[in-house]
């Protein structure tokens, strides 16, 4: 293996981790933020994350898929791919919601 090659693994990887981790905060942020929708404190109301989010929980529930569940690896791995893109797509909408968040954060912790 040269060395260039392992550095290309390594950059996909380390892209791919990036992913990951954008997805999971993503998550992480949802439903926190939608409490906040809920209760007043955060407007404007993100309808594009409430959309994506509908998008992925039915995805995953509906028994459509692009390629059948049946299909051992590749019925699961179409379920992984899109939900993982459409949590992707959810962490870039919360963006104004961590900066209200870090902002809120900052102003009620101040002695």
């Amino acid at each position: 293996m040269t060395l260039l090659s392992r550095w290309g693994w390594l950059s996909r990887l380390k892209s791919r981790t990036w992913a990951f981790k954008r997805m999971a905060r993503g998550l992480r942020l949802f439903i926190p933020m939608t409490n906040d929708v809920l209760r007043g404190r955060f407007r404007p109301v993100p309808w594009k994350a409430f959309a994506l989010m509908a998008a992925a929980v039915g995805y995953l529930l509906l028994p459509f898929d692009l390629i059948p569940d049946f299909i051992v690896v590749f019925g699961m791995l179409d379920d992984v791919v899109i939900v993982g893109w459409l949590l992707n797509r959810i962490d870039a909408q919360l963006a104004a919601y961590r900066a209200w968040q870090l902002n809120n954060e900052s102003t009620t912790h101040t002695p």
